[in-house]
């Protein structure tokens, strides 16, 4: 089968490497490059430097909603479109241009979690498991029939990283299980019940900022579902601290965001039900350190209190 992939961070990379094994890749799609880094140059995303590895023709056009765009797509003459988190809208006309459609590589078991961010929504919600589900694509958010599915628990420390790629590697054995299925007519889709849809909506810097007056438990996972971005924050004396890891304590009660005690490898935070042990702290400019090494060099102290006052 003649194979266009369309993708761009280190996800859909994984997918491209294992597609490579097996199948013909005649191009690949994927967002212009954009500035990274301290200096802000202009850098490949993941999956063109894996096509530029394998001498593969790139295509990064800004929309693929240009006559100019869909014809480079049509002239292809592709049998399938594989997508995985490519980051443009796929017009209709797009969508129906290879032979056997699109499918896409989603990072939930829709319909639960269509949208942007389904790997954080899953762990904010405590969830117990997602997966990945193979869709074939159609002109909505994520509501394409299912053709496989896989399964991943959420452990308990699990963050949005080590979730995200552990579900990398399952979504390259799962495209390439559809892709031989789908050669051999052995698919079957299964329409989506809507009515058991939820949105995983585009993560933003604001919304992790803590609210102390939480439960412990919700500002835990919220410690695990932003990182490593946006990272969940919150601010002393007008300072903003980053909380990279955190766990759940027992402590005394007291009003949400006042620090209870400082142990030798935790800082225990009283919220609106229970307590936050912060474990890896990081300020503007520093590093991310151990609560033992971070109050060396940020004195906090019991009785202080978080907050934006």
């Amino acid at each position: 089968m003649k194979i266009i992939f369309a993708g761009t961070p280190q996800f859909a990379a994984s997918a491209l490497d294992a597609i490579l094994k097996e199948h013909e890749v005649v191009a690949v799609l994927t967002q212009p490059d954009r500035p990274s880094g301290r200096g802000m140059q202009l850098t490949a995303s993941p999956v063109k430097q894996l096509a530029q590895q394998h001498g593969l023709p790139v295509l990064q056009p800004p929309t693929l909603k240009t006559e100019e765009a869909q014809q480079a797509v049509a002239a292809l003459n592709a049998d399938v479109m594989v997508v995985a988190a490519y980051g443009l809208i796929l017009p209709k006309s797009v969508l129906e241009m290879p032979r056997y459609g699109c499918l896409n590589i989603h990072a939930s078991l829709l319909p639960r979690w269509r949208g942007a961010a389904p790997i954080q929504r899953a762990i904010l919600a405590g969830d117990a498991e997602t997966g990945i589900t193979i869709m074939q694509m159609d002109e909505g958010l994520d509501t394409g029939a299912m053709l496989l599915k896989k399964v991943c628990g959420i452990v308990a420390d699990d963050t949005a990283e080590t979730l995200h790629d552990r579900l990398a590697g399952m979504g390259a054995q799962a495209i390439t299980e559809t892709l031989q299925d789908m050669a051999h007519g052995k698919l079957q889709p299964e329409q989506q019940d809507a009515g058991l849809a939820t949105y995983a909506a585009k993560l933003s810097k604001g919304e992790a900022l803590l609210d102390w007056t939480q439960d412990a438990q919700q500002l835990e996972r919220a410690v695990r579902g932003y990182f490593p971005f946006p990272v969940a924050h919150t601010v002393f004396g007008g300072t903003p601290v980053k909380i990279q890891r955190a766990g759940l304590a027992e402590g005394k009660t007291a009003p949400p965001g006042t620090i209870i005690a400082v142990e030798k490898d935790v800082i225990l935070v009283a919220c609106g039900k229970g307590t936050l042990a912060l474990k890896v702290m990081q300020k503007p400019g520093g590093k991310p350190l151990p609560a033992a090494q971070f109050i060396q060099g940020f004195p906090l102290k019991a009785g202080d209190r978080f907050g934006a006052h």
